[in-house]
């Protein structure tokens, strides 16, 4: 079983609240899930995020991996090292792949067959 820690959204409409959660990869946004982390309150000013560290150690620890808002939100309160930003190594154009690739042997032309009668 795969496990995410993620938000799940419980506000009203137009009013955002999230809880920080561990779930199944499988399961909804809103669905089932297995244990709260924390919240996160993104319409106060200052935005108010309130976090159990040890239970996020914990299921780190375990393997749950952390979708990319959480991931950033965990960045922020300094749970997560800050990664640098990493490149995807780019692909070789494909007529310099074709040039750099061998050429196939030319093929030798066939030879008239004639019949002696």
């Amino acid at each position: 079983m795969s496990v995410k820690i993620r938000l799940r959204r419980i506000g009203a409409k137009k009013h955002p609240f999230y809880r920080l959660v561990v779930a199944d990869t499988r399961s909804p946004r809103d669905g089932k899930f297995i244990e709260i982390l924390g919240t996160f309150d993104p319409m106060t000013d200052p935005v108010k995020l309130n976090i159990d560290q040890e239970k996020i150690k914990a299921w780190l620890q375990k393997g749950a991996r952390p979708s990319d808002t959480a991931r950033a939100l965990l960045i922020n309160q300094g749970l997560l090292p800050k990664e640098s930003a990493k490149k995807r190594p780019t692909k070789p154009p494909k007529a310099a792949a074709a040039a750099t690739a061998t050429p196939a042997p030319a093929a030798e032309p066939a030879t008239p067959v004639t019949q002696e009668a």
